[in-house]
């Protein structure tokens, strides 16, 4: 199925997602880190001169960058699109903005490494710095259109699930945790079995939110799946937008990692980048159902304010 056109199985209506936007400037070398991975070794070549050299590529034509990184013209303009750009003339654009932001001074991202031997006060600015970027590089990428529809979504839902396993697990049992507060029906499923026979009462009207940063995790991209054929309105989180769990969702919302290392496996800045766009669709909701959000909010915190309370001493 193609996610962008969604038959509403409930109502038999055609919907139609809004066009993701083309990614700013200042988000290319968040993406060309986050899809290298999973383009081919040709791609990877046009997407490394891009953000190697923006301010030389850009002054190239699509023939000009084909023959600089020994690829076709029809690889350019492949991975001008991947890297979310309807063509390559808005990725020239693209990279004249990027050059100008670096020309005024601001300084390159470097990613580190954490070294065994490493004294633990390197280890901790090591992290800081990585943290720092993985959240610069997130909100640099993510597609406020996508944002915005799937705040919309969650805020009229009558239901909604979440799924998620290990790691993204822990960020779906944030999400919910978040909209119970304000009143919203909301569950986590790490079960996969459960997941899919809660999946299945889905309808119209209710939202299902799939959190995998491979975008490949069979578990999660079941009960989605289920969701969306039953006419829910699916949202996938994910590393990875061109992976299997996109092709259930209605809106795809592009998280960042930093590099991957022996002593930092991706799950760990994987959860930052996810974390991130968890509070962003929490405030989001929020706002638009701010009239009974709050009262929810601090009905919450007064239930609870006892329990932070020091207890009398005897």
């Amino acid at each position: 199925m193609n996610r962008n056109v969604k038959e509403t199985f409930a109502e038999g209506k055609p919907t139609t997602a809004p066009a993701p936007s083309p990614p700013a400037p200042a988000a290319l070398a968040a993406k060309v880190r986050t899809l290298a991975p999973s383009m081919t070794r040709s791609m990877q070549r046009v997407a490394e001169a891009v953000a190697n050299d923006p301010a030389g590529c850009a002054a190239l034509t699509v023939t000009g960058l084909a023959e600089l990184t020994g690829t076709s013209e029809a690889t350019v303009v492949r991975t001008a699109r991947l890297l979310g750009y309807p063509g390559y003339r808005d990725l020239r654009l693209a990279l004249a903005g990027l050059a100008a932001q670096q020309q005024s001074g601001r300084a390159p991202a470097i990613t580190t490494d954490i070294a065994v031997d490493d004294p633990i006060a390197d280890v901790v600015a090591k992290l800081a710095y990585d943290e720092q970027q993985t959240l610069a590089d997130t909100a640099a990428g993510l597609d406020t259109t996508q944002l915005s529809a799937a705040v919309a979504a969650l805020a009229t839902a009558r239901r909604t699930d979440v799924y998620g396993i290990g790691a993204s697990g822990l960020v779906a049992q944030d999400l919910t945790q978040k909209l119970l507060r304000i009143g919203l029906i909301a569950h986590a499923h790490s079960d996969p079995h459960l997941a899919v026979t809660n999946a299945v009462q889905l309808r119209a009207g209710d939202v299902a939110i799939a959190i995998t940063h491979s975008g490949s995790t069979g578990d999660v991209i079941e009960p989605l799946r289920v969701a969306f054929e039953h006419g829910a309105t699916t949202v996938a989180i994910t590393g990875r937008p061109d992976s299997p769990v996109t092709q259930y969702a209605d809106h795809v919302l592009t998280t960042a990692t930093s590099r991957e290392t022996e002593l930092r496996p991706a799950a760990m800045s994987s959860r930052t980048s996810q974390l991130l766009v968890v509070d962003c669709l929490f405030v989001g909701v929020a706002q638009r159902t701010y009239e009974t959000a709050a009262p929810a909010l601090s009905a919450s915190y007064e239930a609870l304010a006892h329990r932070h309370r020091s207890a009398p001493r005897g």
